[in-house]
């Protein structure tokens, strides 16, 4: 079995993914986030880096994915009645697709929020019993057609 799969032979082109997932939050939270009061910063911009940051480092974590060039990456942030959704889209010109760098990067900024809400989120035993990482997967896979 080869270790990473030989995508050599396949054409380059335009390669977009669009993934989003969802955190589910107290509402206590959720309003800390919109009047900007957690202590440890912006979770939406912090989240937002962290995104972008797992999108670049895909092929690191992932250890069958390729590396790929990122030529663009959009991350946003919806704060939905029970929690944040973020969905991030990615593109490249290349031989294979980036659904995992989308998926990846949804992961982490969802992870990075979690991890800035984590003292509003725990309850009196220092649990999390009803904060969610959820709804995780790839919304749409886009890819234009080889120029002959």
């Amino acid at each position: 079995m080869d270790a990473i799969v030989d995508i050599s032979n396949k054409p380059k082109v335009r390669r977009e993914a669009i993934a989003t997932g969802l955190l589910i939050l107290s509402k206590i939270s959720i309003d800390k986030v919109r009047k900007g009061e957690i202590k440890k910063g912006n979770v939406l911009e912090a989240s937002t880096i962290a995104a972008i940051q797992a999108i670049k480092e895909t092929s690191r974590m992932i250890p069958h994915c390729h590396n790929i060039p990122i030529e663009a990456s959009n991350v946003n942030w919806k704060i939905e009645e029970n929690g944040l959704r973020c969905t991030v889209s990615v593109i490249s010109n290349w031989n294979t697709g980036v659904e995992m760098e989308a998926l990846c990067g949804v992961s982490n900024g969802l992870l990075c929020a979690l991890d800035m809400l984590k003292s509003v989120e725990k309850d009196s035993n220092g649990q999390y019993p009803n904060t969610l990482i959820t709804e995780i997967k790839i919304l749409e896979k886009i890819k234009q057609q080889p120029y002959d």
